[in-house]
């Protein structure tokens, strides 16, 4: 049976930005919707929030950006686990241009939080200048995700190369041969579960640099 391609758009939509939505919501209900600076002195709950939904959105972010613009290194990808190499579309497998991309792709995250709170957010001066460290841990949480990702796609991801197709398929098949991972998760459960530990840790080092 084959999955309507409406619904796997939608399963997709869920798993990158569900968390971020949840977490939105709850800032809005605590802040009252007004904006607020990354200090745990007035909130630990609000900085962690927000904290958190930095720590997803450059996740996803520094996941779309190693993939898109890490495939196009002419280097070949080694998977994490044992930096044996391995072809082009493997889960788990990196390159130096796809960790720099996961790298950027945060920094552009915490970069634009920045641009943005200097014009919308009021606070005291000495938090005021704090929140440019959200820029490295924002790029942090880039790479961070996207070395997550890559660890979870290369051992609970299934990955084999098709003979038939010639290409790198995420299902088992007779006339497919096993490259590495499980069939635990797919690509949009494996999204979730770094997406999650991502989150997680950038909401906890929040409230300890803030």
């Amino acid at each position: 049976m084959q999955v309507p391609p409406t619904l796997i758009g939608r399963k997709q939509v869920l798993s990158n930005s569900g968390i971020a939505s949840i977490l939105v919501v709850l800032i809005s209900l605590v802040t009252g919707g007004t904006d607020r600076c990354l200090d745990s002195r007035e909130s630990t709950v609000v900085t962690a929030l927000i904290g958190g939904v930095i720590g997803h959105y450059a996740c996803c972010n520094g996941d779309t950006w190693s993939s898109e613009l890490g495939i196009l290194s002419k280097a070949e990808p080694r998977i994490i686990t044992t930096f044996k190499r391995v072809r082009k579309g493997t889960n788990g497998g990196v390159t130096i241009d796809g960790l720099l991309a996961a790298a950027a792709a945060g920094f552009s995250i915490g970069l634009a939080f920045v641009l943005i709170g200097f014009l919308t957010t009021v606070c005291a001066p000495d938090v005021f200048w704090r929140q440019l460290l959200i820029i490295p841990m924002a790029t942090a949480a880039g790479l961070c995700g996207s070395l997550i990702d890559s660890f979870l796609g290369a051992t609970v991801q299934y990955s084999g190369y098709c003979s038939v197709r010639k290409k790198v398929v995420g299902v088992e098949g007779p006339t497919v041969t096993r490259i590495s991972g499980m069939n635990i998760l797919d690509n949009n459960g494996v999204n979730v579960v770094s997406v999650f530990l991502t989150t997680l840790l950038t909401a906890f080092a929040c409230t300890y640099i803030f």
